[in-house]
């Protein structure tokens, strides 16, 4: 369900196009991550157009850096409740077990991109090859 806004959040929001444009991402791809719940818009216009916020747009860069990384749509949004769970704690609170998981995408998120990485080295060797000939 979206939260009633603001008039300085509404303000301050933009349309699919213009987060579309920012991120570098289609619109077709925007609204897919809202069909498969990865990224709600924070409002609606009157005429029911998506409306997305600042935080909105930090949240889409966070799937869009997530996939060249080959991390499932699945694994995008459970990355998404480790971080909305970890900005909720309050000062003092245990958040031990919430940390850990997060440590844990980091650990997977290293492995992934140290093969990136290997296989980065070995495209650069066949262009090597191909311009030795």
């Amino acid at each position: 369900m979206v939260e009633e806004m603001t008039a300085e959040e509404v303000v301050a929001t933009m349309h699919i196009g213009e987060l579309a444009d920012r991120s570098q991402m289609s619109l077709r791809t925007i609204r897919h991550y809202d069909e498969v719940g990865l990224l709600k818009p924070s409002g609606r216009t009157e005429g029911g157009f998506r409306l997305y916020t600042e935080r909105d747009f930090a949240r889409l860069l966070v799937i869009r850096r997530m996939k060249p990384l080959g991390f499932t749509l699945e694994a995008m949004a459970e990355l998404l409740r480790v971080v909305d769970a970890l900005e909720a704690t309050e000062p003092g609170q245990d958040d031990t077990a919430i940390r850990s998981e997060l440590v844990n995408f980091i650990e997977e998120a290293q492995r992934r991109r140290a093969k990136l990485e290997e296989q980065l080295a070995m495209a650069d060797e066949f262009l090597s090859l191909l311009r030795a000939q």
